[in-house]
């Protein structure tokens, strides 16, 4: 039993470990975000929309909201009115070079879309997600602000480090 269990541990120590169309859940960010803290944006462009209200940040666009941090090539903030008839954020969506990071975590992705009501982040195409303990990678990737953790779905994969066998001999 003792040489199976070694045997097993090699391999999960030299493997991929691959997860098709299943969730992982894992934390995210060393704190607890706050969506309900103001939205900094920085960038080298601005465009917006008269029609609906839109605004279209482009190159080098960085955003802040308390410790989160989100950048990418392009922002368009989408914009809601409430039953008072005044106007709020509803969404960010961001394209090209995105990289999310709170704390020691950072993801990096194609596309994300911030709703800021929900708190939520959800992150697309070529998800990575950079640890302390490691990294995972897949095609989609939620992330709650409120709660700190992330969901990621779509061909997960990572690398398990399992501690070293145990020098029980049986």
């Amino acid at each position: 039993m003792t040489h199976l269990r070694a045997l097993l541990i090699c391999l999960l120590s030299t493997l991929w470990f691959t997860a098709p169309a299943m969730a992982q859940n894992v934390a995210f960010g060393a704190v607890k975000a706050d969506p309900t803290q103001p939205v900094e944006v920085t960038s080298d462009a601005l465009a917006v929309n008269q029609v609906d209200g839109s605004a279209e940040f482009t190159g080098n666009v960085l955003i802040i909201q308390g410790v989160m941090r989100l950048s990418a090539d392009r922002v368009l903030v989408i914009y809601k009115t409430d039953v008072e008839g005044k106007r709020a954020i509803d969404r960010l969506e961001a394209d090209g070079n995105v990289l999310l990071v709170s704390g020691p975590d950072a993801a990096e992705a194609q596309r994300a879309e911030y709703s800021i009501d929900q708190g939520t982040i959800v992150m697309s195409g070529n998800v990575l997600l950079n640890q302390s303990a490691g990294t995972l990678t897949s095609q989609r990737m939620v992330v709650n602000l409120t709660t700190g953790t992330a969901n990621m779905a779509g061909r997960v994969k990572t690398i398990l480090n399992p501690s070293s066998p145990s020098s029980d001999q049986n």
